[in-house]
């Protein structure tokens, strides 16, 4: 009788604890099969956006090539109509022109991709940079050789890298302005909805949004450049360096900014405007801001610290896409106000039909845009935690 009462709860217990134990060793790998199924998902997102970008860069590649290299003689646009038979032979065969049109495209696919394959004597005529593997043909992984210029016969590569701090200074003044004065003006907009304000805000934006870059660039250029030359100190053209006459040293000349980074910034600024403003109306309607101003928190801190804050994803969306297309696309501008930057360079190199330098400009352009739209893309479900990646 006295063993069987201390019996009793003892197997009670086992049987408790062979359950309890059960049931968390059956929970873990519930669990850790849906952490793993989530990293997989991830994975496959980043791998299938990542696909997808080779792809465009592969077909813009081939297009580029279509454009420039499928159609006509480079040989003669280097000699002129003046060259002897030997010279632009010896040109065909140094350019592979002397080769099947689908073989010259395999051997610019060659040169421009990172990983290719290249003999000893191809490496050293073409001082191709990276990691080289095997014999007297080798496996490299490299930097993408965009060829010579038939006009400097500098290589293309070294021609661009010179002038991307240009186009990267301009892009990034001409956002940094579009921002900060979009964000205010439709957050003003929003908080004085209906007033003179909120029009003339929604007007200006519409301008914006409706001129042409290149046409809003000649007339900035004009009126700012030339007719208030003596009251704004600005010069018609100018590149963010100067070199002295003297030393022959570079020196910043920031001044020369101003007027293509305004110019820039028009398009972007009205659409971050209309966009800024759009999202605070409808953060402004919500329960919880009504609730804030029946606590009586200042208007300052609502709009900007609760407000502002939840209507930022689609103006961040906006800036990532918007800094990409300047980045690419701020040709015109640059050669209006003769800033040295990719568009300058790609300008002049069309009007000498300098074609290596513009099939470089408009490879490194595409992957500039596709890297950025890319990076937005993984990037966007951090700012934003409602959006899942793998969706």
């Amino acid at each position: 009788m006295f063993a069987f009462k201390f019996s009793e709860p003892t197997v009670t217990w086992r049987k408790f604890s062979h359950k309890a134990l059960r049931a968390i060793f059956n929970a873990q790998p519930s669990t850790f099969n849906h952490q793993h199924s989530t990293i997989n998902q991830q994975v496959k997102y980043i791998l299938k956006k990542l696909f997808y970008s080779i792809l465009v860069l592969l077909g813009v590649v081939v297009l580029v090539f279509i454009m420039f290299q499928g159609f006509g003689d480079p040989a003669k646009m280097i000699v002129g109509q003046t060259g002897d038979k030997k010279t632009l032979d010896n040109i065909r065969k140094d350019l592979y022109l002397d080769q099947p049109k689908w073989k010259q495209l395999l051997l610019y696919l060659n040169d421009v991709s990172p990983i290719g394959i290249h003999d000893t004597a191809e490496i050293k005529k073409k001082e191709l940079k990276g990691l080289f593997i095997g014999g007297s043909t080798k496996l490299g992984f490299k930097l993408p050789y965009l060829r010579q210029s038939y006009q400097t016969k500098k290589s293309v590569g070294q021609l661009l890298m010179e002038a991307l701090p240009g186009t990267i200074i301009l892009a990034l003044a001409a956002m940094l302005l579009a921002t900060v004065m979009g964000v205010l003006l439709g957050v003003l907009a929003a908080v004085k909805r209906g007033t003179w304000m909120d029009s003339t805000a929604v007007f200006t934006s519409i301008g914006g949004i409706s001129a042409p870059s290149f046409f809003m660039a000649i007339i900035i250029a004009y009126a700012f450049g030339v007719v208030l030359h003596p009251f704004t100190g600005l010069n018609l053209t100018g590149s963010w360096f100067e070199i002295d006459e003297v030393t022959g040293e570079k020196y910043l000349t920031l001044k020369n900014l101003i007027l293509p980074a305004f110019t820039l910034g028009i398009r972007p600024l009205a659409i971050i405007t209309q966009l800024t403003r759009s999202a605070m109306l409808d953060v402004l309607n919500q329960d919880y801001i009504r609730t804030a101003y029946a606590k009586g928190l200042k208007q300052s801190t609502i709009i900007f610290r609760h407000a502002l804050r939840n209507a930022l994803n689609p103006v961040i969306t906006a800036i990532t896409g918007w800094f990409a297309e300047l980045l690419a696309g701020a040709f015109f501008v640059e050669y209006i106000f003769g800033w040295k930057g990719i568009g300058k360079i790609t300008v002049d190199a069309l009007e000498k039909l300098d074609y290596p330098v513009v099939m470089g400009a408009v490879l490194l352009s595409a992957f500039i845009f596709i890297a950025i739209n890319f990076l937005a893309d993984m990037l966007y479900g951090l700012v934003d935690p409602r959006v899942k990646v793998g969706g």
